[in-house]
């Protein structure tokens, strides 16, 4: 070997090594749910949103570099119950004729210890931003699978102002429920 490829790969090591730790890039694959839950007037309810897209860079053992990406798409939330879902869409919730979309975007993660993790994130709903954590359990494999839970302070986002702002007859908290499951971003 000459002195100049030696020189090379003495180059080519060094830049190895001090490469910034990369996490592994996913994207959302089928059979992934998004659901809600609230009650009305002491009647617990569920939803699901009109669909949701995830794309996520995560390795457990390099947090740092980490970050996810959920763009949820508000027209078509059901409940079933067709008067709740007409009203969900409305200006009075989601608003869906001027805010077609919620985001979801973190890029700070922790260790609660195992499998357990919580990225800190903003929500991102009618226009106003706020920070949501999520907590959930990490599953690796060739399909990791992310299942998680936050909850969300509806008023903050003015979800059901007006007459729909008694915490009485709507709690402010919203439980948020998702299991994601993934593949390698091709």
């Amino acid at each position: 070997m000459k002195p100049s490829d030696r020189a090379r790969l003495a180059l080519a090591s060094l830049l190895l090594a001090t490469a910034p730790a990369m996490a592994a890039d996913y994207v959302q694959a089928p059979g992934s749910t998004l659901v809600f839950a609230s009650n009305y007037q002491g009647e617990t309810f569920t939803g699901k949103f009109g669909g949701f897209t995830t794309t996520m860079s995560f390795d457990p053992a390099q947090l740092a570099a980490s970050k996810l990406d959920v763009a949820i798409q508000l027209a078509g939330t059901q409940t079933g119950n067709k008067d709740r879902d007409d009203t969900l869409v409305s200006s009075d919730f989601f608003n869906v004729g001027k805010f077609a979309q919620a985001r979801y975007t973190a890029t700070r993660f922790r260790s609660l210890g195992g499998n357990q993790y919580a990225a800190d994130g903003t929500l991102s709903l009618r226009g106003v931003s706020k920070p949501v954590t999520l907590t959930f359990s990490w599953t690796p494999g060739a399909q990791p699978v992310l299942t998680g839970r936050a909850s969300v302070k509806r008023l903050d986002f003015g979800i059901g102002g007006g007459e729909w702002a008694d915490t009485s007859t709507i709690p402010n908290d919203v439980a948020i429920s998702t299991k994601v499951v993934l593949k390698p971003k091709p």
